[in-house]
C-alpha cells in the first residue's frame, strides 16, 4: 500500500503555496503545526492573521485591475462583514489592510465605537449597517450619525425604517436601500425576506427620500446567498439589479454607489477551482455595459466579503483518542472534540472543510469515519468535498495521530456559542493566534485557554 503522501501527491497538485510536508509533518502557511501542538496541545483553534491581509489585498488588486482594464469611471471599496468573525484581532487585521465595515446587529455598533476609540478607524470609515433592525440597532446607528460618522450608511430594509432616523437625526446623512433579490430556484422561497421589493423602490425614493431635509440616497445594495459564482442565476440577478440602479439613477442623481453582497467562495478542498480574476472582470464589465446602454454614470462598487476575508485564516486541530471497529468495515477514529460544538457548519449544513493529517504522512492510509465527543448520532464526519470518503493514516498501538480541518475561520465560533453552553458541555478549545513580527518571523500567542467548568457553572446558575 502506498503512503498517505503518495495518495495526495497523485490525486492533487501538491504541495501548494499554503500546504507543504517537511520531515513527515504538515506545514500550514509555513507554520510547523507539530511545534504548535507540542506547545499548546489539542484540541486547538488556530488563526493565521497574515492570510486575512493577503486575501483582502488580492481582491482589491483584482477589482482595481478590472477597473483599469475596462476604463471604468468608478472606484472599488472593500468592506468586511463583521458577522463572519467579531474577534478584535480579526477586525484589526482587516482594518490594517484598509477595509471598511459592514454590520448586522445592534451590538456591532459598540464594536465600531471601540475601534474608533483605539484609533483603528476614523469618522470617514464606511460603516454599512445592514439587517432588519430592532429599536436598539436604529438607536445606535442614529447615535453614530449624530456623532459625525459621515460615512455611516443605514441600509433601509423595510419601508418604515427611515422614519426612525428622521426623528432622531437632525444633521445631513446618507442612506442605502437593500433590494429584495430572488432566491435561487431550489430555495424554499421565491423572494428573499430581506430588503425592499423592486416594485416599491421608486415610490420609496419619491415619497420619502427625494425631498427629505437631511437624508440623501447614496447606495443600492443586494445580496445573493450563493455568493459570487459563475452561474445563470448570479448573472441574471446582478443584471436585474444594475438595471434597477440605472432606472433610479435617472431620477436620483445623488445615487452613486452599489453594494454587491455575497462574497467570493473559499477553498474547501485541494481540488478547488475558481477563476477569481475572471469573475471580477466580468462583474465590472457587465456593470459598465448595462450603465452605458442606459446612458447613466457607472456607480462606485462596494463588496462585503466575510467568509472570503477570514475563512482561510482558520484551522481546528484534533488528536485521535482511540479507534473503534463497529462492524466488519466501519472504522471510527474518535477525536478529542466535537463537530457540533467546534465546527457547527459540519453538522448543520453538511459543510465540507479541507482536512489533512498533521503527522504520519509517510505511513499507510485507510478509509475511516471521524466521531466527535458528544452523544449525538450526527456528530461525525465521513466525506470530503471531492469524494464521499475520508482517508487518514493508519494508527498502530502506541502511536498518536493529529489532523486538522482548515479554512474554518468564519462563523464557527458565533454559531457554536463561543464562551457559552454547548452540547454535552463540550468546552471551547484553546485558541492560538499566529502572526509575523516586523522582520517577518512567525510568532504565536495564546488568545484563550480551553473553557473551564467554572465559567459554565456560572452561566448555568450554580
Amino acid at each position: 500500500m502506498k503512503s498517505y503522501y503518495d495518495m495526495i501527491d497523485q490525486t492533487f497538485n501538491f504541495p501548494t503555496s499554503e500546504f507543504k510536508v517537511k520531515k513527515n509533518t504538515l506545514h500550514f502557511n509555513d507554520v510547523d503545526l507539530m511545534s504548535i501542538i507540542k506547545q499548546y496541545g489539542t484540541p486547538l483553534k488556530l488563526t493565521y492573521l497574515p492570510r486575512i491581509s493577503r486575501n483582502i489585498k488580492y481582491a482589491n488588486k483584482l477589482f482595481n485591475d478590472a477597473i483599469k482594464k475596462f476604463k471604468y469611471k468608478g472606484s472599488y471599496t472593500y468592506c468586511y462583514c463583521s458577522k463572519s468573525s467579531h474577534f478584535s484581532f480579526v477586525l484589526e487585521e482587516c482594518l490594517k489592510s484598509g477595509t471598511h465595515i459592514e454590520t448586522s446587529s445592534a451590538f456591532d455598533i459598540p464594536i465600531v465605537q471601540k475601534l474608533f476609540e483605539k484609533g483603528k478607524i476614523t469618522k470617514k470609515t464606511y460603516i454599512l449597517c445592514n439587517g432588519f433592525k430592532r429599536p436598539l440597532y436604529t438607536e445606535n446607528i442614529s447615535n453614530l450619525l449624530n456623532e459625525g460618522f459621515v460615512n455611516c450608511i443605514p441600509i433601509l430594509d423595510n419601508l418604515n425604517e427611515l422614519d426612525v432616523y428622521s426623528e432622531k437625526v437632525k444633521i445631513p446623512f446618507k442612506v442605502g436601500i437593500r433590494m429584495a433579490s430572488d432566491e435561487e430556484p431550489n430555495f424554499a422561497f421565491y423572494t428573499s425576506r430581506l430588503g425592499i421589493r423592486y416594485a416599491d423602490l421608486i415610490d420609496l425614493y419619491k415619497n420619502h427620500i427625494k425631498d427629505h431635509p437631511y437624508a440623501k440616497l447614496k447606495m443600492l445594495h443586494f445580496f445573493i446567498n450563493t455568493g459570487i459564482r459563475d452561474s445563470a442565476y448570479y448573472w441574471s440577478e446582478l443584471s436585474r439589479f444594475v438595471h434597477k440602479y440605472c432606472e433610479l439613477k435617472k431620477i436620483a442623481p445623488e445615487l452613486d454607489s452599489i453594494d454587491i453582497g455575497g462574497g467570493f467562495p473559499t477553498i474547501n478542498s485541494l481540488h478547488f477551482e475558481y477563476d477569481y480574476k475572471y469573475m471580477a472582470e466580468q462583474i465590472v464589465e457587465n456593470i459598465k455595459w448595462i450603465c452605458d446602454k442606459n446612458h447613466v454614470a457607472v456607480p462606485d462598487i462596494f463588496t462585503e466579503f466575510g467568509s472570503y476575508t477570514v475563512s482561510e485564516s482558520g484551522a481546528v486541530i484534533y488528536s485521535v483518542l482511540d479507534q473503534k471497529l463497529q462492524n466488519d468495515k466501519e472504522l471510527w477514529y474518535m477525536i478529542d472534540g466535537s463537530f457540533i460544538t467546534h465546527l457547527p457548519d459540519v453538522w448543520g449544513l453538511n459543510h465540507k472543510y479541507l482536512m489533512l493529517p498533521i503527522n504520519k504522512w509517510n505511513d499507510n492510509f485507510h478509509r475511516v469515519n471521524i466521531g466527535g465527543l458528544t452523544c449525538d448520532s450526527m456528530d461525525y464526519y465521513d466525506s470530503e468535498a471531492h469524494i464521499s470518503e475520508v482517508f487518514l493514516p493508519v494508527v498502530n498501538n502506541g502511536e498518536q495521530l493529529y489532523f486538522g480541518f482548515f479554512h474554518t475561520g468564519a462563523y464557527q465560533e458565533a454559531l457554536g456559542g463561543y464562551g457559552g453552553i454547548q452540547h454535552c458541555l463540550i468546552p471551547a478549545p484553546k485558541h492560538v493566534i499566529i502572526d509575523k513580527d516586523d522582520e517577518g518571523n512567525l510568532r504565536s500567542r495564546l488568545f484563550a485557554e480551553e473553557q473551564d467548568s467554572e465559567s459554565m457553572l456560572k452561566i448555568l446558575g450554580y
